[in-house]
């Protein structure tokens, strides 16, 4: 990729701010007190998101023209999202109701998400309506509840979009004896898939399939799938934690996908890179912490990590071309990793069980190899 007149006036900006990360996460690393095997674990995915992290922000740089869509009219269709009352999901929600799509809201605060309805009429949106409903996507007891009174209330839903994500917290434990990170990214929004899939068969067209989009995170590229100690117990690097949890929605997403191709269900998924944003999500993290000015330098606005999920959710483009990674609204290349087929359908016959689920799709009790796009 070319870069212009101005893309070279403007990489040494992105240049001195990279530098100014590495060199603020290494004084924080240096002044931690834990364990040796714990520092020197901590050291290394430290140094590797920040050359990930270096990559994706130049990256966002340099495919800035890419990341734009057209906010289409799509009068009486149902999109959910998980998440949603502030950051990225909140841009896409308002993106959403332009185009006059009823949005069903899954989030804890509902007071929040009141407000947040309200502040959208004010701002003269009035296209659209929205329907909440209390969700903690790290309880699956509550993603069972939730399921149930969507199901009860719509016969349809044609995008549903698995936002809501945490990042680089504690380590904590979910009801359910989960790891917190493998818990709310991953581990709810699958059953939240399984539940919800008669709903998304109910929509889907075979000239326009229903969407599935699950919102992952460069990070994957780091990560690996702790089969043996899922909650990394044993030694928790909360960094190594949250690239499993992202590389496991990959994995899920081109697996899923394939069944779907097999059975031939009305349905495509897609995952989604929205790219290195300025959200909440970075609050844990050292530089977020040291260097706060940073973030709102050289990270994308909220709104500009909502653009490549809506276009998951809506884009002609992507008709019949399920199973890809969107970075920046272009089909991306995840790691080769993810493109194992003996990986992916290890990690969903893993959670399959984990689940208690036998036949995700209720079509056939076989399990297809990945269908390349």
């Amino acid at each position: 990729m070319m870069m212009s007149d101005d893309d070279f006036l403007n990489f040494p900006v992105w240049f001195s701010g990279c530098t100014i990360i590495i060199v603020v996460t290494v004084i924080a690393i240096a002044k931690s007190k834990k364990p040796l095997k714990t520092l020197l674990t901590e050291a290394r995915y430290e140094l590797l998101y920040n050359y990930v992290g270096s990559k994706g922000m130049l990256q966002d740089f340099m495919m800035r023209g890419s990341n734009k869509i057209e906010l289409p009219v799509k009068s009486g269709t149902t999109a959910l999202i998980t998440g949603g009352t502030r950051g990225i999901g909140l841009e896409v929600i308002r993106m959403l109701l332009k185009c006059d799509i009823n949005v069903i809201i899954g989030c804890r605060n509902l007071q929040q998400g009141e407000l947040l309805i309200a502040n959208f009429r004010k701002e003269g949106i009035k296209t659209g309506n929205v329907d909440l409903f209390n969700l903690d996507i790290s309880v699956l007891d509550s993603v069972r509840t939730f399921s149930k009174k969507v199901t009860e209330k719509y016969s349809e839903i044609h995008y549903l979009i698995n936002n809501a994500g945490i990042m680089f917290g504690p380590y904590i434990e979910t009801r359910d004896g989960y790891e917190s990170q493998f818990s709310t990214n991953y581990l709810g929004h699958f059953l939240l898939t399984y539940l919800l899939l008669p709903l998304l068969e109910a929509s889907g067209k075979k000239e326009e399939k229903s969407r599935i989009v699950n919102v992952t995170s460069c990070a994957h590229v780091v990560g690996d799938i702790n089969f043996e100690d899922i909650n990394y117990r044993n030694n928790y690097i909360a960094g190594a934690a949250y690239a499993q949890s992202k590389m496991a929605q990959v994995l899920f997403t081109k697996y899923l996908d394939g069944i779907f191709k097999s059975d031939g269900l009305p349905i495509q998924s897609h995952c989604v890179h929205p790219g290195i944003v300025n959200t909440d999500l970075f609050n844990n993290s050292y530089i977020k912490k040291l260097a706060p000015a940073i973030p709102a330098l050289l990270f994308k606005t909220p709104e500009k990590g909502a653009i490549p999920i809506v276009y998951a959710c809506l884009s002609p483009k992507l008709e019949d071309k399920g199973g890809t990674y969107i970075h920046n609204c272009q089909i991306f290349e995840p790691s080769s990793s993810t493109n194992s087929e003996d990986l992916q359908k290890k990690l969903f016959d893993f959670t399959n069980k984990l689940l208690g689920i036998s036949d995700f799709t209720g079509k056939s009790e076989k399990l297809p190899k990945v269908i390349s796009k």
